[in-house]
């Protein structure tokens, strides 16, 4: 039997220039506010007081705007990243044009602005992505512009599975950047270990971004 997983774009798949339009887009509700809002301690009253926002310009309360930013990406997340990438690297450009109120529907929209293969990391490449969301009436109300790294498909498929905690022998490194074959003996093989075969956690320092990548 043919088996089709869901995931999103390997780097190689990845057009500069081409739009990838997301469906289906999302409804952000007073409660979908409350709830980020409050769950983030952001307690501004433009989101929580809709007695005291009535008396402000926009004449109600406003959908957070981490919650646009969070949902803009998130919408993308099955067509473009979802087991594709390895690491969000960062945000250039982050706008809201206009608000976005309870009951307005957010759809996204995603650039792939430009792409280079990684200097320093065999088999991932640096693309970078810009997101646009437009409310139900076609009025752009989010941007942004950020770099992630993804996978090319030949490595990703050919990288080593990670292991899982309780199948390591005691006293193995354990945590996400361990990789090897789940059940092996340690001593036969090669990709057990945090630096195995050139795979570990991707680590990024201020102002570095094109040299480290």
């Amino acid at each position: 039997m043919r088996e089709v997983v869901q995931r999103g774009l390997y780097y190689d798949e990845l057009e500069q220039g081409v739009v990838y339009r997301h469906r289906p887009g999302r409804t952000l509700t007073e409660a979908d506010d409350v709830l980020f809002s409050t769950l983030t301690m952001n307690h501004q009253a433009l989101h929580l007081d809709a007695a005291w926002a009535a008396t402000q310009p926009f004449g109600q309360r406003l959908v957070n705007s981490m919650m646009t930013l969070s949902t803009l990406v998130g919408l993308s997340v099955g067509q473009v990243t979802q087991g594709t990438i390895v690491a969000n690297l960062g945000f250039r450009e982050v706008e809201f044009p206009r608000p976005l109120f309870h009951g307005d529907t957010l759809y996204a929209e995603t650039e792939v602005v430009e792409k280079r293969l990684s200097a320093s990391r065999p088999g991932q490449g640096v693309v970078t992505l810009e997101h646009r969301g437009h409310n139900q009436d076609g009025v752009l109300v989010a941007r942004a512009v950020r770099t992630a790294l993804f996978w090319t498909r030949a490595a990703h498929e050919a990288a080593p599975a990670p292991v899982p905690d309780d199948a390591r022998p005691p006293g193995a490194p354990t945590g996400p950047g361990v990789v090897g074959t789940a059940g092996a003996d340690p001593g036969d093989s090669p990709g057990l270990g945090e630096h195995a075969a050139g795979v570990h956690e991707p680590v990024l320092e201020r102002g570095d971004e094109e040299s480290a990548w």
